[in-house]
């Protein structure tokens, strides 16, 4: 059985996995993502994992999904989530330590990548995957192909401007959907976790994911919004229902009318399939996202 040593790098948690080809997990161990520390420490913990799940297997590529900005490739990564990574460089350290050839790309894209070859939009062409977690990230499908961009940061639609009541905080102006959405802004307005979160803060995070993706869907010609993430799934069908009554309200153009949002097809295996889908896609397989 061919697989993948997927890894995949979050402001909340870290976790390594193997997959197969046909896009199975197979094995995992996950950690919390140390609050503190310095970047060798952190990474340090990513290898422990990955010391944990290799044993009896025998991974034939490394794939990456990591919170951006990054440099193409993940040459250099800066999640705006894990300050110890501020242009730390991932790649060169991951390849020095595993003695392979490492694949890495932003984490909402590696989602849309999973999610695209076995997931909720299997078959769709033109789609956008959402990572509505610790922070807020996004994936771009056009035409069957995923949407890197100049620098290969596309997708960042939680810098997708969507309100403007607010204050900022370091790092995100004020307005930003990561800035109003995301776990991080939840507790900063709360002063508890998203979970303790009540049926108001609820619709109304759903209501600015949806102003989102109607943004992109009218800019880009799309009909499709994956989400998946912490809080996305974790706030359920009251937040789903919210986000598509602001889509119905502003996606009215013939083109955009009847954009839906669906929740994740592969609910906690996605971001390690998304991780092993970079790397099977840099390597010329067949994911079903050119």
């Amino acid at each position: 059985m061919m697989t993948t040593l997927a890894i995949d790098i979050g402001g909340t948690k870290l976790e390594v996995g193997i997959v197969d080809d046909g896009g199975s997990v197979v094995a995992r161990a996950r950690r919390v993502t140390p609050a503190d520390g310095s970047g060798e420490a952190l990474l340090a913990v990513v290898l422990e994992l990955v010391e944990q799940v290799v044993e009896g297997h025998s991974p034939r590529r490394v794939g990456v999904g990591c919170g951006g900005p990054m440099t193409r490739g993940g040459a250099t990564v800066s999640p705006l989530n894990i300050p110890a990574w501020h242009h730390f460089p991932l790649r060169d350290r991951l390849t020095s330590h595993l003695g392979a050839h490492v694949h890495i790309d932003n984490d909402a894209k590696a989602f849309a990548l999973a999610e695209g070859w076995c997931g909720a939009a299997v078959g769709v062409d033109d789609f956008v995957g959402m990572v509505v977690s610790t922070g807020i990230g996004g994936g771009l499908v056009s035409e069957g192909r995923l949407v890197e961009g100049a620098s290969g940061n596309a997708g960042h639609i939680g810098h997708v401007f969507v309100a403007d009541d607010t204050d900022p905080w370091p790092g995100h102006p004020a307005g930003l959907l990561e800035s109003e959405a995301s776990g991080t802004a939840i507790e900063r307005r709360t002063g508890a976790p998203s979970v303790d979160a009540g049926e108001v803060l609820v619709a109304r995070t759903g209501r600015l994911v949806g102003r989102a993706v109607a943004s992109v869907a009218n800019l880009v010609d799309l009909r499709l919004a994956v989400v998946g993430g912490s809080v996305a799934l974790g706030f359920g069908a009251p937040f789903l229902d919210a986000a598509q009554r602001e889509i119905d309200r502003l996606c009215s153009l013939d083109f955009s009318a009847g954009a839906r949002i669906v929740p994740a097809g592969l609910g906690r295996d996605g971001p390690l399939v998304g991780a092993a889908a970079v790397a099977l896609r840099a390597e010329g397989f067949d994911v079903g996202v050119r």
